[in-house]
């Protein structure tokens, strides 16, 4: 008999929610593992800067609340990557919390690991200094400046370090930062299955039915692991996987269609092939893992560059819209020679090209209206307030060639109309970092959680 490995997949993003029908249909299922991703950098730098979640702690609460019920129910693990959004230390805090509150209000007792991803600036420090730091493209090449700038730096976990923790008994394991396959794939891996079949299926399941048809990040879907191939099937009859649904999907958040590199090797999917079955499955086979000498791991790091503030307006007035680069140019070079500036001025012209900016192809076409979004960013908030405020009134009050009216150049959207928005941050470490022990960056922690 083909012995085979089940891994439900309650959604896209711990917090994005999904139906309980199809979640209970996934639980009678049978699988041996409930596994989940957390966080992502897509929302951008200020979420691993201020340590901050981009999911909301109810949303979080109500998604774990019946993925660890079921867990205790059907004694199987639950794994949870890059907790709280960005996997730092802080993320990792605030998701345990949540755990614990619920392991005390539904009475739940079970062993729980918990692995950080954090790097502290000396060891980032001393990995350059040997060489052990490389740019992964686009980055560019840093300096210990750089690093020390870092308000917080995480790493890339693989699976090793979950294996280790699922070493340990516990049933509940909750990475920092982590390869995005890796939670729906380590205990396959430690059970000796395909590690390139068990990544891929991982790396599909990770986005939940975002890969099925039509897509949905707040559903749920099933992977399961044979020796030689794996099925995937949605667990919402609303749904299906294709084959290129799949292919699709295999292919996101790629540069390389051949190529995924990932901590320790390379996915490589050049043999890889898909194939339709009855009642909306797909099986996928052929995938395989190259593993690569030095084993490396991604590094995330961000810096704090100053503070924002954002005006939203519009702009109806066609002689406006078509001389509007030209005005945005001198109303900023007035303002920072006016008040000595020496931050961001920026202008984001929505219905003129403020989506792709230079690459954006159709550049003849001409809107009869634009969503502006000015943005200042400066040393200290008070200073972004006044900066905005200056190009705010001048702009609304500028005098551009041809204009018909005295006033009125702007159409704001809200009252008031400059929002202070705080800190902003900036990835400065985006680079690969060599090292000697895939397990030994991460280290464990092991809590008896009980009511």
């Amino acid at each position: 008999m083909h012995r085979e490995f089940r891994v439900l997949s309650p959604t896209a993003i711990l917090g994005y929610g999904f139906p309980k029908r199809s979640f209970e249909k996934g639980i009678q299922k049978k699988p041996h593992l409930i596994a989940v991703d957390a966080g992502s950098t897509d929302p951008g730098p200020y979420y691993l800067g201020s340590g901050k979640s981009f999911t909301s702690r109810a949303s979080v609460k109500r998604d774990l609340d019946l993925m660890l019920s079921a867990c205790h129910d059907a004694s199987i693990p639950l794994i949870i990557g890059t907790a709280g959004g960005s996997g730092a230390k802080p993320h990792v805090d605030w998701t345990e919390n949540i755990i614990r509150e619920i392991a005390r209000e539904r009475g739940l007792s079970f062993r729980m690991a918990v692995i950080y991803a954090d790097v502290g600036k000396d060891d980032a420090l001393k990995a350059m200094d040997q060489g052990r730091i490389h740019p992964l493209f686009p980055a560019p090449e840093i300096g210990h400046d750089e690093i020390n700038k870092s308000v917080r730096i995480v790493a890339q976990m693989g699976a090793e370090p979950v294996i280790e923790a699922l070493k340990t008994g516990a049933s509940i394991i909750l990475c920092g930062r982590c390869y995005d396959p890796v939670p729906f794939a380590a205990p396959a891996i430690q059970e000796g299955y395909d590690p390139g079949l068990a990544l891929h299926m991982g790396k599909i399941l990770e986005c939940a039915a975002i890969a099925a048809s039509p897509g949905s990040g707040s559903d749920c879907v099933m992977g399961t692991l044979y020796e030689d191939h794996f099925v995937l099937e949605s667990l919402n009859e609303q749904r299906v996987f294709t084959t290129m649904s799949t292919a699709a999907h295999t292919l996101y958040e790629k540069s390389d269609p051949y190529n995924l590199p990932g901590p320790g090797g390379t996915l490589d999917l050049r043999q890889a092939r898909f194939e339709s079955l009855e009642d909306g499955r797909t099986r996928v086979y052929g995938s395989r893992f190259v593993a690569s000498h030095p084993y490396t791991v991604k590094l995330e790091g961000v810096k704090h560059v100053g503070y924002r503030t954002i005006s939203i307006c519009g702009i109806r007035d066609p002689m406006m819209i078509r001389r509007l680069d030209q005005i945005l140019e001198v109303v900023k070079v007035r303002v920072q020679e006016d008040m000595g500036h020496r931050g961001q001025i920026l202008f984001h012209k929505y219905g003129k090209n403020a989506v792709m900016g230079s690459m954006e192809p159709e550049k003849s076409r001409l809107s009869h209206e634009i969503g502006l979004v000015i943005e200042v960013i400066s040393p200290r908030q008070k200073e972004s307030d006044a900066v905005c405020a200056c190009v705010r009134s001048t702009l609304l009050h500028d005098g551009y060639p041809d204009r018909m009216s005295t006033a009125g150049n702007l159409a704001f959207l809200y009252s008031p109309s400059d929002m202070s928005c705080g800190k902003v941050y900036e990835f400065n470490i985006y680079h690969l970092m060599a090292i000697d022990n895939p397990v030994s960056l991460f280290p464990v922690k092991i809590c008896e959680v009980s009511p």
